[in-house]
């Protein structure tokens, strides 16, 4: 089914991500609230109406191979598509792509290969972006050693090949000494940690092993008790003890932004390092809005930041069986060695994750550009009125964008201020 990509694509969004294969009768409908939820905008009510009376249409006329139905279904989407805003167009990019790319695998596998090249073409001029699904896609075979069908994939590459742009990022500066901040945990002892621990019982689920133990049972504890949900937003305030309540009450889950931020929350509650890590990509096209928040905790008895993924419940290894930091895990994708997935990484206890679809492709995409704030601490992205966010970019010298050094952006509605930093230096990022 060739909405699974569009699934895995779509679905592995800021604070929604998901490493599933969605049922492709739902998959339409689902995309379009996805798409609102992440651009926190609302797509013209036409639209999301049209596309929930339409999505088994076009599936069915997929799945049939019936062109002329699937045909009258994209003439009946552009002409709402072309009613919307500029920016209302760019969030929904994914989609179009996607519906492009279907149509391209119908008329491929009815040997039409002329309208399968177009469509091809069109879905990658719009913003369509799997590399690695179109070299693995048996739906492109009659087009495959096609002159034209050559250059696309060629074209695609450049932008769409994660594991080679990621290569390609491998080089820093360990020389970069422009200044930022210093990153700074918010003691154990603060009252409002000391009313999680106490109220969520977090020494007990911790138990009494290592570090190393404490950290992974925690991780565990949280994938366990709150599903990732990337179909809603995160609640208002964004602190531990008001999120597990809501998730409790409303009988909700959270995206990984949540997940990622209510275990942040409980590792400093018992003294012990940790930021979240928004992983993003290159996005040379400005069209991919996604990326995923995990985890790093530092380790005393390793003397190691860890790489803890609460959404995948997630963890990376080496052949040794050695616990790896983000920077590491970062370092062996670019250098080909070997990575090791814990066997039960998984979403929502429901798909099993593979470290070729985890790590060598969602992850190598979006390990391209680092961010965390400077600040760890309880209730740190509740927004509230005159309140400073600020944050720290860790970038590859490739990266298109070095420049300015430190950036501010205003957000009048909430005198809320947005500062970040950038660095080339992952020795300045990484310290503890």
């Amino acid at each position: 089914m060739k909405w699974s990509a569009l699934a895995t694509k779509l679905f592995r969004m800021t604070k929604q991500s998901y490493i599933i294969k969605i049922p492709i009768i739902l998959l339409i409908a689902l995309l379009f609230s996805s798409i609102k939820l992440l651009a926190q905008t609302t797509p013209s009510r036409e639209m999301d109406e049209y596309l929930e009376k339409k999505a088994d249409g076009f599936n069915t006329s997929y799945e049939n191979k019936d062109v002329k139905t699937y045909n009258a279904l994209l003439s009946e989407y552009l002409a709402i598509y072309e009613k919307l805003s500029a920016h209302e167009k760019k969030q929904q990019a994914y989609l179009l792509g996607n519906i492009y790319y279907n149509l391209t695998c119908i008329y491929s596998l009815l040997n039409n290969k002329t309208s399968a090249l177009t469509y091809l073409k069109k879905a990658i001029d719009v913003g369509y972006n799997d590399y690695g699904h179109v070299q693995n896609d048996s739906d492109l075979d009659n087009i495959r050693n096609e002159k034209e069908f050559i250059e696309l994939n060629k074209k695609l590459k450049q932008t769409g090949d994660y594991l080679s742009i990621l290569k390609k990022a491998g080089k820093y500066n360990l020389s970069d000494n422009r200044a930022i901040p210093k990153f700074t945990y918010q003691e154990s002892n603060n009252p409002n940690l000391v009313a999680l621990r106490k109220g969520f019982n977090i020494d007990s689920i911790a138990g009494q092993g290592t570090d190393v133990l404490k950290i992974l049972e925690l991780m565990h504890w949280v994938h366990d008790l709150i599903p990732h949900d990337g179909m809603n937003g995160n609640p208002e305030v964004k602190n531990a003890m008001s999120m597990l309540e809501v998730c409790k009450k409303e009988s909700r889950g959270l995206n990984c932004r949540g997940l990622a931020l209510v275990l942040n929350e409980c590792y400093l509650a018992i003294g012990i390092k940790s930021r979240i890590v928004t992983c993003l990509p290159k996005d040379s096209l400005k069209i991919d809005q996604d990326c995923h928040v995990i985890n790093a905790v530092y380790s005393e008895s390793l003397k190691k930041w860890l790489w803890i993924d609460p959404t995948f419940d997630a963890y990376v290894m080496n052949e040794k069986g050695e616990l790896l930091s983000i920077e590491e895990v970062r370092e062996r994708l670019i250098g080909d060695k070997p990575l090791i997935l814990n066997p039960e990484a998984n979403w929502n206890n429901q798909q099993t994750q593979t470290k070729e679809d985890y790590l060598e492709n969602y992850m190598a995409k979006n390990l391209y550009i680092l961010e965390c704030p400077i600040s760890s601490e309880y209730n740190m992205e509740s927004s509230s009125e005159g309140k400073t966010f600020n944050y720290i970019r860790l970038l590859p010298l490739d990266y298109f964008e070095q420049t300015p050094d430190k950036s501010e952006e205003k957000e009048e509605k909430n005198n809320t201020l947005w500062i970040s930093y950038k660095t080339n230096n992952p020795n300045l990022f990484w310290e503890h």
